[in-house]
């Protein structure tokens, strides 16, 4: 051939898996909830505030439960992103006192 343009279509393996761009990687350990340190950013998503609490290095079911804790105390709406907790509202100080109440630790 002179020239090659496109796929390759010899033989009988085809390749047509495409690289997962979201593949989640459980490289994080579990750490402890006194030996988190924790942090707070604040975001405006369409000109609401978001309250984002994070890292939290512990398993699904855990977070979850801490979301729920929070979701109910706050009488607000909420999400797990990846490793962060994101809190409709700027409730950071409220945040703060639910969560150290329950012995989490947050970087000073």
């Amino acid at each position: 051939m002179i020239f090659e343009m496109g796929a390759k279509l010899e033989g009988d393996n085809f390749d047509t898996s495409k690289n997962d761009k979201k593949s989640k990687k459980s490289t994080n350990e579990i750490i402890p909830k006194n030996q988190h340190q924790l942090v707070f950013t604040f975001e405006k998503r369409k000109g609401k505030p978001v309250t984002l609490v994070g890292r939290f290095y512990i398993d699904e079911k855990e977070k979850k439960e801490v979301l729920k804790l929070l979701k109910k105390r706050l009488a607000c709406g909420g999400s797990i992103k990846e490793e962060w907790i994101e809190i409709q509202g700027d409730v950071k100080d409220k945040i703060k006192t639910i969560l150290e109440e329950k012995d989490w630790k947050f970087k000073k």
